[in-house]
């Protein structure tokens, strides 16, 4: 059945990605927010827009009550969970569909047998589908833990079985160490998926973090659309991603797309999803499943000319997939950065503030996602993504270069960002020479303070103030008595 009206159970970037695509199919949008996200562009940008409640998660955007209330009340036939939040909660897309409504995503079932991690190191392991040595057993206590990391060997990482995001995770590299990151491991697990399930595997020192985007609809077909390279993270948190892998061969390559094809199949899978992969040499484990649409989407639609919106959408309606896998072609090269209002110099740890501008200048070959301009609020109730940078050219060096143009142009002022390390990992010659893998930032000792030229830093003040502030607020040129004299304080760096 056609979808004509589209309730998006997210916020931001994603929001009005999916809002994009649903104006170009003739299909009506709600959004919703939260009483922070009053003003932002989603709300402004959809055809309608309905209050959730408080900033808090809980009582907005992971309220499904409040949601689908939201969807009657606006007369959506349909909901896109976008990525976050319920977007890879079975209990909502069951909540959704015994609504009378279209979700805009896998099966619930399908859901439940690759979104949980042990739960898809099974499916793999029955198709034959290697994934990395480690413990997934009904025994959770910390006895049968440290049982297991014995057996595995040390260092082991511990991983919260729900979820993802580098949530959860712990690496231990000594038996004393293991009870302590356990329960801290617990608690962030249960905070984050609501679930204290936790799994152990074998530390894996230097790999690379490959993804393959699949996608399967309602008729028995799944395709792969390549692969994309997502090694370069923080805290096991991505930062950098690229499409296609500078380091894969044509066999490899290959052989990680059908294992995430058996893998998909093997759970009855419908709509986007992501296989993760870890690849050593030419051996490559089984990571993880996400059963939804991922952040890094953009790059894959640039190599392949597909909008995954759209296929979502078109699955969802019951419609069979438009290609088989041989029609499914790659050109060029695109590489993401993910501009996040956090400062590298202090762990990442999350900033807020107000974004003064937003400057990211576009020209051919480039594309930015954001939910966000100028005089936005950043806070601390939602992740820290600011903005998508992403850049396309006919190979990588060419993609680079873009995107080395755009960092250098970018000006995000007023909240601490990454930007600055952003541009200094495309500068190093390991980037270039697409030397890659999840130690990448410990390896070359990034990120590394910016300079800071104090003299120009105050002559840039200066010229701000002078050309920027509002002539109401100059003071007038007279004074009574004393010295003409005004001071200003500004902080450079």
């Amino acid at each position: 059945m056609p979808i004509r009206h589209v309730l998006i159970a997210n916020r931001a970037e994603i929001a009005r990605r999916v809002i994009r695509t649903c104006r170009a199919l003739g299909i009506r949008t709600t959004a919703v927010y939260s009483d922070a996200d009053r003003s932002s562009l989603h709300v402004r940008e959809a055809d309608v827009a309905v209050h959730l409640g408080a900033p808090e998660p809980a009582a907005s955007y992971l309220n499904a009550g409040a949601i689908l209330e939201a969807a009657r009340r606006t007369g959506a036939d349909a909901i896109h969970p976008g990525y976050g939040f319920l977007s890879e909660n079975a209990e909502f897309a069951d909540a959704v569909i015994a609504a009378g409504l279209t979700w805009i995503g896998p099966p619930p079932a399908a859901m439940r047998a690759l979104g949980d991690k042990a739960a898809a190191r099974a499916t793999a392991q029955a198709h034959g589908v290697p994934v990395v040595p480690g413990y997934d057993g009904s025994d959770a206590s910390d006895a049968a833990f440290a049982r297991e990391a014995d057996r595995i060997g040390y260092p082991v990482m511990i991983k919260a079985s729900a979820g993802g995001g580098g949530r959860g995770m712990r690496r231990v590299f000594a038996a004393s160490h293991l009870v302590e990151a356990l329960h801290s491991a617990r608690r962030e697990a249960i905070t984050a998926f609501g679930s204290e399930r936790l799994l152990l595997e074998r530390y894996v020192g230097k790999p690379r973090h490959i993804e393959v985007q699949i996608f399967g609809d309602h008729h028995g077909n799944v395709v792969h659309l390549w692969e994309r390279e997502c090694s370069i993270q923080r805290r096991h948190q991505k930062i950098i991603e690229e499409a296609p892998s500078a380091g894969l061969s044509d066999d490899l390559r290959a052989k990680l797309g059908d294992a995430a094809v058996r893998v998909a199949k093997a759970a009855g899978y419908a709509c986007a999803g992501t296989v993760e992969f870890l690849v050593e040499g030419d051996a490559f484990y089984l990571l993880e499943m996400n059963a939804r649409l991922q952040v890094e989407h953009p790059v894959t639609e640039l190599i392949t000319g597909l909008d995954l919106v759209a296929l979502q959408i078109a699955v969802s309606e019951g419609r069979p997939l438009p290609f088989a896998q041989a029609d499914v072609q790659r050109r060029g090269h695109a590489i993401e950065a993910r501009l996040c209002a956090e400062d590298p110099m202090r762990d990442f740890l999350p900033q807020t503030g107000t974004l003064v501008r937003l400057d990211l200048p576009l020209e051919d070959g480039l594309r930015v996602d954001t939910g966000f301009e100028a005089g936005d609020t950043i806070g601390h109730h939602y992740d820290s993504l600011v903005a998508k940078l992403i850049a396309w050219g006919p190979d990588r060096e060419s993609a680079t270069r873009r995107l080395r143009h755009l960092l250098e142009r970018a000006w995000a002022p007023g909240v601490a960002t990454n930007l600055p390390l952003l541009r200094q990992i495309l500068a190093t010659p390991a980037w270039e020479a697409g030397a890659l893998h999840t130690g990448f930032l410990a390896e070359h000792g990034l990120p590394t303070a910016p300079p800071l030229n104090h003299e120009r830093g105050a002559v840039a003040a200066t010229v701000v103030e002078a050309t920027e502030r509002p002539a109401s607020e100059v003071p007038a040129a007279w004074r009574l008595d004393g010295p003409a004299r005004q001071t200003d304080r500004w902080q450079i760096g």
